[in-house]
């Protein structure tokens, strides 16, 4: 596997980074504060997901009914709102940096509950786009690279481990978040169920980062020397000539356009087929395999290829889309969406667990940043494109075929690894 390292730093720049750390600790004992942050980013993440990720399925389905807006115009301000976003993510290791990792979860939070109210209030195009703006803040402040950066702050050794167990929030995110919203909406509709959803993520959230989140141990996530050559500019620029990391940056983006363009129209698709109800327990069914094949998966990646397991995870959501787009029978789609869904949570993993082990540790939070902000410039476009070719072509057939093809053009590219052109990142 290749490794890519910092050229030797001085050592007037070993004692500034031996000055900006904390004695070491010991990762692996359940004192350990770190595992406190790991529970939090736990919970950031199941609000995170819930109502920037999964929750643009049911904003979709929702204003569609409301006020008959075609699909394509809904799914554009969706590609609005993660390309505003990816421009606020490239900086997110920055801003931890800088304003500490308290105060970047406390401004995501309070950004992501009033976006959620905003939502609620949409009854104008360009309501959607404004409320879009707050959102991408919102998930900015509460998404992968927000929580890796901070994570990246308490470990170092069992940093995959952290990154994987958290991120187990934005599974259960989908699992939980999607169902109780969509009983919300229809007990107390769209307006309401959203206040009350945003008011549920502020008494939760807010006292549990204040408590829990304090000083971190050491200075990651960041150039391990301000000023010196391997600043975020050139850490950056370095990435974007490295084989390696393109080839990670781009089999992930083609992914995740597919996925996430997917399951912003699952229901949608499947709320005629199989009804509401049921279209929300595929979605239950989808985000709980995403829970249980990164917990098995935790289990045995460090000693796995994680190149090749990505290409089989490719490969397994290609099949499952095979047979979401060819059969109709309620019992099979919910399955099938439940393969799908067994690779979502490690293809949002697999990417941080990739860079952990072939790059240097300390431009791991500047490269997740860079990676997270690419890979959602690409999949900004999935809904939108899909809502397009869905309009255009009067089904989902032909979208969902075009996720298939990308699916398996990934899994080829996931295994090129190249010469490194980036001997400094």
């Amino acid at each position: 596997m290749l490794q890519v390292k910092h050229p030797p730093i001085s050592s007037v720049e070993e004692h500034r980074l031996d000055a900006s750390h904390r004695p070491p600790a010991d990762e692996t004992s359940i004192r350990y504060d770190g595992w406190r942050i790991v529970a939090v980013c736990f919970v950031v993440a199941t609000f995170g997901w819930a109502f920037g990720f999964y929750g643009q399925s049911i904003y979709l389905a929702e204003l569609h009914r409301q006020h008959g807006w075609a699909a394509s115009l809904i799914s554009a301000a969706t590609t609005f709102f993660y390309l505003f976003g990816a421009l606020l993510v490239v900086f997110v290791a920055e801003a931890v940096r800088k304003f500490g990792p308290r105060n970047c979860l406390l401004a995501g939070t309070g950004a992501m509950a009033f976006a959620v109210v905003l939502m609620g209030q949409v009854n104008a195009p360009w309501q959607l786009y404004l409320a879009d703006i707050a959102l991408a803040f919102g998930w900015a402040g509460t998404s992968l690279a927000m929580i890796s950066t901070t994570l990246g702050l308490w470990f170092d050794q069992k940093r995959g481990m952290a990154i994987s167990l958290a991120l187990n929030g934005a599974s259960f995110g989908g699992i939980v978040g999607v169902p109780l919203l969509v009983i919300a909406i229809g007990q107390l509709g769209f307006p309401r169920a959203m206040t009350v959803a945003a008011g549920v993520m502020l008494a939760l959230v807010i006292p549990v980062v204040l408590i829990f989140v304090g000083r971190p141990p050491r200075q990651s996530g960041a150039p391990a020397v301000a000023g010196d050559a391997s600043s975020s500019t050139h850490i950056r620029a370095r990435a974007l000539r490295d084989v390696a990391f393109l080839s990670v940056s781009i089999a992930f983006a083609l992914v995740l356009f597919a996925q996430v363009g997917f399951i912003v129209h699952l229901i949608a698709f499947l709320d005629p087929v199989i009804g509401r109800p049921s279209a929300a327990m595929a979605m239950a069914a989808l985000t709980a395999m995403a829970v249980v094949g990164r917990v098995l998966f935790s289990t045995v990646i460090d000693r796995l290829n994680q190149r090749l397991a990505s290409a089989l995870s490719f490969v397994s959501q290609a099949l499952a889309l095979l047979v979401v787009i060819n059969f109709h029978n309620e019992t099979l789609l919910i399955v099938a969406c439940a393969v799908f869904g067994f690779s979502v949570g490690n293809l949002i993993t697999l990417p941080s667990l990739i860079v952990q082990r072939e790059f240097d540790a300390r431009s791991f939070g500047v490269l997740i940043s860079l990676l997270t902000a690419i890979t959602q410039v690409t999949y900004a476009f999935g809904p939108g494109v899909i809502g397009a070719l869905r309009d255009l072509s009067g089904a989902y057939t032909l979208p969902f075929y075009g996720c298939i093809a990308l699916e398996l053009i990934a899994a080829v590219l996931i295994l090129i690894r190249g010469k490194s052109a980036a001997p400094g990142v």
